[in-house]
Order: structure tokens, then C-alpha cells, then sequence
């Protein structure tokens, strides 16, 4: 059986008289890309929130590699090797693709200047950006001093990917890559996906784009009414059979109505 990185078992979140998780379940399989899809308010994102460390279930657990974790925040699931891209991609227009590509883990000299006065090693973080943007073929971009503002959609959005694969060493979340993408920059962002699952990490895609996650997902996460309805297999569903799942349309074989 293929071991599951990341768990979520009966998680609850209640925002006041709103439940927005209701004792939902979650697992993420080693080097796949697990498609989370859902109708607006059914908790697919509070869910995410929760697995990113944005927010702390009221009730459940969740477990990583086996073991249970509980983050207090983000920065905990980044140290935990839980790196998450926001459809917002969280970068500074005005700083360079490097600045951006380090934000929160710059990199000190090594000398005095740096251990004392908090120079940063500049030459060095631009050099791991450049291996880093050149594993994944984003060197299209040449500069990598470059401010990320004068870059396209898909180069910004291939920046805050490549972040992600740069540093989570266990789980990538990917929230709505795609959004606001033409068809040529979503399809770079899609192959830049795949090529991140073929480094061997998980991904967890969250995606309102029924052709993107029948595409390139393994297995699909279906959300609805704050808990998981079921998790289909996209060779074995049709598209039309996913949007009815997750509508309340129709139920999935086995689950009683």
C-alpha cells in the first residue's frame, strides 16, 4: 500500500454558529497529485488552511508521515516541509525574482559582516535561485535580479511554484495555479506541476478547472458540506460525474444517500 504523507482525521472548525469543517477526512498519498475540488462554501479551503498551519482545527487530528503534528502557524508547516502557494502567490512585485524566492529564509554571510550586521550573501541566494529556477526550465528568465513586476502571469506564478518545490521537502499546496492564466501560461504552470511530482513530492491541487484536474491529478478529493464526500478516480469518472458529486447531484457508488 502507498504510504500517506499527510492525514487528516475528523477535522472540525467552527466559526461561531457556522461549521466550516465537519469532522472531515483527508490523506495524501506519496508522489501523487491529489486534486481537492468542491462547490463555493464547502469548506475546501478552511480545510487547506487547516493542513497549512493558517489555521487550528477545533477538533480532529492531523498526521504527517505517521506521526501528529498540530501547527500554530504557517511558519511551522514550513519548517515542517509544508510549503503552500496562495491564489494571492504572496510575492513582492518591487523585490528581485531572488529577494522573492528567499523571502523569510535569507541567507546570512558567512563572515562577521553577516553573524553581526545581517549582510546578507547575496551572490550565493541568487546562485540557488538560478539551480533552483533551471531544475524546473524556467530559465527563460534571464535575469534572475529582475523585479518579479515586470514578469507575466505565468513567469510569477512559476516563480512562487518553483518556491515551493525549492523548499518543502514533503508537501506542496497548490491553490488555484491556474486562476487568471491564458491557455499557453496554464499549460507551462501545468507542466511545471508534473515535473515537481516527478522530483517525488505529493501535491495537493486545489482547482476549480475540471479539464486541469482531469488532466494531471491522481486521484480526486471530493469537499462538500464541510466534510470529504468521497475520492474518485479521474480514469474512472467523467467530469460530468465529478461536478454532480460535488453539487449534491448525485452520490458516488457505495455512499448511501
Amino acid at each position: 500500500m502507498t504510504q500517506i504523507v499527510l492525514e487528516g482525521r475528523g477535522l472540525t472548525k467552527r466559526y461561531g454558529r457556522v461549521t466550516a469543517l465537519n469532522g472531515a477526512d483527508f490523506d495524501l498519498r506519496a508522489g501523487e497529485i491529489l486534486a481537492v475540488i468542491g462547490d463555493n462554501g464547502a469548506g475546501k479551503s478552511t480545510l487547506i488552511k487547516a493542513l497549512s498551519g493558517a489555521i487550528q482545527p477545533d477538533e480532529g487530528e492531523m498526521l504527517l508521515d505517521g506521526k501528529p503534528v498540530r501547527f500554530a502557524n504557517p511558519l511551522e508547516a514550513r519548517q515542517a516541509g509544508i510549503e503552500t502557494v496562495y491564489q494571492t502567490l504572496a510575492l513582492s512585485p518591487a523585490l528581485s525574482i531572488s529577494d522573492n524566492m528567499f523571502m523569510g529564509r535569507e541567507i546570512r554571510r558567512d563572515d562577521l559582516l553577516g553573524r553581526w550586521f545581517g549582510i546578507l550573501d547575496r551572490a550565493r541566494m541568487d546562485r540557488i535561485a538560478r539551480e533552483k529556477l533551471t531544475e524546473l526550465g524556467l530559465m527563460t528568465i534571464q535575469n534572475i535580479g529582475q523585479q518579479v513586476e515586470t514578469l507575466s502571469g505565468g513567469q510569477r506564478q512559476g516563480i512562487a511554484v518553483a518556491r515551493a518545490a525549492a523548499f518543502g521537502s514533503k508537501v506542496v499546496i497548490l491553490d488555484e495555479p491556474t486562476a487568471a492564466l491564458g491557455v499557453k501560461e496554464s499549460g507551462r504552470v501545468l507542466d511545471l506541476v508534473l515535473d515537481v511530482r516527478s522530483r517525488g513530492l505529493p501535491i495537493v491541487l486545489i482547482s476549480h478547472n475540471m479539464p486541469h484536474v482531469f488532466e494531471i491529478a491522481d486521484r480526486i478529493h471530493i469537499h462538500r458540506l464541510g466534510r470529504r464526500l468521497a475520492v474518485i478516480d479521474p480514469k474512472a469518472h467523467s467530469m460530468s460525474d465529478a461536478v454532480a458529486y460535488m453539487t449534491g447531484a448525485k452520490l458516488p457508488e457505495g455512499i448511501a444517500a
